[in-house]
């Protein structure tokens, strides 16, 4: 079980396990997305524009971000609804082979007692195996309230 919204505290910090990102999974988002930018499918046009190797779409790498968010066991049965992202910005590449982690601070809450739930900022950093930053933003998640005994 998640926490409740009245579990939460600014400033709590949670961090996540590493995930290795492949490239199966840039193959498959290629495949559900329709985007098959040569960036991320082949290696001799990543390396025609700078990369050493093809690259992850960011969009992938911040879907990945939020499911490590998941697996910290912290929204798991409490989230009521995924509210926005904001302020996102992909500094450093993801190749495949790589694994990325995330740390995320709570940044902001506001209750909405009449939905018997709150919202919850989590300010999010993707880091890579060498502990880079990859990417940052805020995740917003609106959270159950704890229920009345």
């Amino acid at each position: 079980m998640g926490r409740y919204f009245e579990e939460f505290n600014t400033g709590d910090v949670i961090e996540s396990p590493s995930r290795v990102v492949t490239t199966e999974d840039i193959d498959a988002f290629v495949r559900l997305t329709g985007d098959n930018n040569r960036l991320h499918t082949d290696d001799a046009f990543a390396r025609s524009q700078g990369f050493p190797r093809r690259i992850a779409h960011g969009a992938l790498v911040l879907s990945v971000a939020t499911g490590l968010a998941w697996q910290t066991g912290i929204l798991e049965d409490t989230t009521r609804a995924f509210r926005g992202i904001t302020d996102w910005k992909f500094t450093l590449p993801v190749h495949p082979g790589d694994a990325i982690r995330i740390r995320g601070t709570i940044t902001e809450l506001k209750a909405y007692p009449r939905m018997k739930s709150g919202a919850v900022a989590i300010g999010l950093t993707v880091m890579n195996d060498a502990g880079q930053t990859v990417c940052t933003g805020s995740l917003s998640m609106l959270m159950a309230m704890r229920p009345a005994v």
